[in-house]
């Protein structure tokens, strides 16, 4: 298994083999917590004008989104696990759209990769545990970042994570995760003045790390929509 850590757009530009597309904070922590409220199924988009067709075609479909971590006009939540908590989720479906996860599928796509997952630590586990099952010849862990133009430390942090697990590598996530703590691009978590846009909640729930037994795949509909669906898959540690 040859396992390659890229970065960013440009990273998922250049993914093969099986790819998985890791956003944190907080797209694709937030859609496992999804699932494990009861949510059918996800559609994960690039564009917004993408997710408003779809939820013209389909006016019980729930909207999610964000761009700048700022929720999306006229959609029902932002880009927050703990603004969806008690949300009555079950059996729905949700269109999601993010200012990097989901551009990270629409790219990773279009570089011809063989499949897609999500990624986050909240299923780093699990996802280490598929990749070791399937064994594939060529795994691209794509740190998406802030934006998909600049690197964020947790998803560095996440790649190395499930890189680790692959590897056996030791990594203390302890200590990685009281480091990332006093990283100045976290901060937004803990500043008062920003506290309705990325609520401090969201940080604990997005680093707790190996929680679900699931991974998540995504499934081209489309060049610009993607069918995110859950599979069980047991937890290495």
């Amino acid at each position: 298994m040859n396992i390659e850590i890229l970065h960013l757009l440009e990273g998922a530009d250049h993914a093969k083999g099986t790819a998985v597309v890791i956003d944190v904070f907080r797209a694709f922590s937030l859609e496992c917590y999804l699932f494990s409220r009861g949510v059918e199924k996800i559609y994960a988009v690039g564009a917004q004008d993408t997710a408003w067709k779809l939820k013209r075609d389909h006016p019980d479909y729930v909207m999610v989104g964000e761009r700048g971590g700022v929720i999306l006009p006229g959609f029902d939540f932002g880009n927050s696990p703990s603004q969806t908590e008690y949300a009555d989720l079950k059996g729905k479906i949700v269109v999601h759209t993010t200012s990097a996860g989901t551009q990270g599928l629409v790219h990773a796509c279009a570089a011809g990769v063989e499949e897609m997952l999500t990624g986050s630590l909240v299923n780093a586990s699990a996802i280490a545990a598929y990749l070791k099952k399937k064994n594939p010849e060529n795994v691209s862990l794509i740190c998406m970042g802030n934006s998909g133009t600049s690197p964020a430390p947790e998803d560095e942090l996440c790649g190395r994570y499930i890189r680790s697990l692959l590897t056996g590598e030791e990594l203390d996530m302890g200590q990685e995760i009281r480091k990332l703590v006093e990283e100045p691009s976290v901060q937004k978590f803990f500043d008062p003045k920003w506290k309705k846009v990325f609520p401090v909640k969201d940080f604990i729930l997005c680093i707790e790390y190996d929680r679900f037994p699931f991974i998540l795949r995504a499934k081209a509909f489309s060049e610009d929509i993607f069918e995110v669906t859950s599979m069980p898959c047991r937890i290495i540690r």
